[in-house]
């Protein structure tokens, strides 16, 4: 399976590309440290400037966040989750780390399959 990345859409001159980049795009925003065996949140969002669709065929079905090789976390949606209009898809999820963490989140999406976050390091300390 193809596995699609961001691309910085302020380098992209096409609008319909740059659309398509950020709306199936999953982006990490957490702090970049935690204290060990203390909740800690992340959350994960879909699209940054642009939104995704909520059709019964074209949704995002899942977002999993993962710590090297190991998954740590998953959220799924329906269609008709989000209301059945287009939106960014997010989740917060709380994770109690015990060593420090790179993070990566994935989203899929139905029609146009895998897509890969940045790596995200978070320093634990404690």
């Amino acid at each position: 399976m193809k596995i699609n990345r961001y691309e910085d859409i302020s380098l992209i001159e096409r609008e319909a590309k740059r659309d398509y980049i950020d709306r199936h795009s999953a982006f990490i925003h957490s702090d970049s440290q935690a204290t060990k065996g203390e909740k800690f949140k992340v959350k994960i969002k879909v699209g940054d400037e642009y939104k995704h669709p909520d059709d019964f065929d074209h949704y995002i079905s899942w977002l999993q966040l993962w710590d090297g090789e190991r998954m740590i976390a998953e959220a799924t949606f329906i269609a008709g989750a989000q209301g059945g209009v287009p939106g960014q898809v997010e989740v917060d999820l709380y994770i109690v780390p015990t060593k420090t963490m790179k993070l990566i989140a994935l989203a899929y999406c139905t029609k146009h399959g895998l897509w890969q976050s940045d790596e995200k390091t978070v320093v634990v300390e404690g």
